[in-house]
């Protein structure tokens, strides 16, 4: 039977109950560390870190609205191979979902580690959340959290969420075997903690916290939550394919890329240990150039801008969280994430497949299906 359990909290001290939650985390011998966003004691940033003693949790902020990185990566790193004791991973739910998508392409393994999650309420971008932090990253999470949760918005000090945190229509840790939920909850008396798998449950049965039940509000605010995230996306969506839906939009769309790849590296999903275009593939002849540039009379510099993207495109739709971390990263601002977005959610619609939903879906094109796609093979 699935565990249903409370963190207390204290004057509306969330920050404060969290750390009580992962420092008595670290007290059951089943766990060894515990990987959770901390602020960094020399900036105003909140990292992934892997914390082995609780006198080392001081500056752990899971509800700050940075989001510099995707933790996904970090613990594939954790997890590719047996490490001598099981991880507690505290993430957003898109960086559960990508850390799913890797153990099914066999980059992670799920054995040493216990998701947690919590439900998600968004980020800013990098440059934004500098602006908003200044020179105190823990005052500043707790106005954005008391803003959230007040049901005022995410908007302070001309600031807003990015578009991918506005477009995620999944903010909820289904995915996690522990999850901590927000809404729908008294924040001000504490946090809702849901078993979610027997993993989930036994961690949550060995720390013995008080049990409740889950509110019964909270699915409405959940559904509403969806809802107006869905409509959000679906007129992104719709812009989107209005600015590409041609190869000369797409070029105009894609203009300022100068192929630093800062989107691939930023990917969480994106594993190849050598990717094709840095190798010698697309080393060019300096003489190609030039007979490019005779043929038409004139050649954008950089080539293959528009190419990369589509490759990209092909290998990543069917596996794309939607984390947004390939806008943030771009150096020139282009909306990567909503043109990869859209691709993948038409790409996953067709396979009636949702990436990092569950470790057991096999992706798509990795098993055969006899009944797929009858109207396209006329079988």
């Amino acid at each position: 039977m699935a565990i249903t359990a409370t963190i207390e909290v204290n004057q509306q001290d969330l920050l404060t109950s969290l750390k009580a939650f992962c420092t008595k985390l670290l007290e059951q011998d089943a766990i060894s560390a515990i990987l959770v966003p901390q602020r960094l004691p020399m900036k105003s940033m909140v990292m992934p870190t892997l914390v082995t003693e609780a006198d080392h949790l001081d500056g752990v902020d899971p509800l700050s609205p940075a989001f510099p990185m995707n933790g996904a990566k970090v613990l594939a790193k954790l997890t590719r191979r047996p490490s001598g004791g099981k991880i507690a991973a505290i993430m957003r739910p898109c960086e559960i979902r990508a850390f799913i998508e890797l153990v099914k392409l066999k980059q992670a393994r799920t054995e040493d580690v216990v998701l947690i999650g919590m439900d998600c309420l968004g980020a800013y971008g990098n440059t934004d959340y500098f602006r908003f932090a200044g020179e105190d990253a823990e005052a500043a999470t707790r106005r954005f959290y008391e803003s959230v949760l007040a049901g005022k918005g995410a908007a302070l000090d001309g600031v807003d969420l990015t578009t991918a945190c506005q477009a995620c229509e999944a903010p909820f840790p289904t995915s996690a075997d522990i999850a901590i939920g927000l809404h729908g909850v008294d924040t001000g008396r504490h946090l809702l903690v849901l078993g979610q798998t027997p993993a989930g449950d036994d961690l949550l049965q060995q720390m013995g916290l008080p049990s409740s039940e889950v509110p019964t509000e909270r699915q409405a605010i959940m559904d509403q939550l969806r809802t107006s995230r869905e409509k959000y996306r679906d007129d992104m969506f719709a812009a989107t394919a209005a600015a590409t839906d041609n190869i000369d939009k797409l070029n105009t769309y894609l203009a300022n890329c100068v192929n630093c790849y800062n989107c691939r590296v930023a990917c969480p999903v994106c594993y190849c240990k050598e990717c094709v275009f840095v190798t010698d593939v697309f080393n060019h002849d300096p003489s190609q150039y030039l007979r490019w540039a005779k043929r038409k009379g004139a050649v954008k510099m950089p080539t293959d801008t528009v190419f990369y993207h589509l490759t990209r495109l092909t290998h990543m739709s069917t596996a794309c969280v939607g984390c947004g971390q390939c806008s943030n990263a771009c150096p020139n601002d282009i909306p990567v994430m909503e043109l990869f977005r859209m691709v993948a959610h038409n790409t996953q619609r067709a396979f009636a497949y949702e990436a990092g939903n569950s470790v057991d879906e096999k992706p798509p094109l990795s098993e055969f299906k006899e009944d797929e796609f009858q109207e396209v093979v006329g079988l």
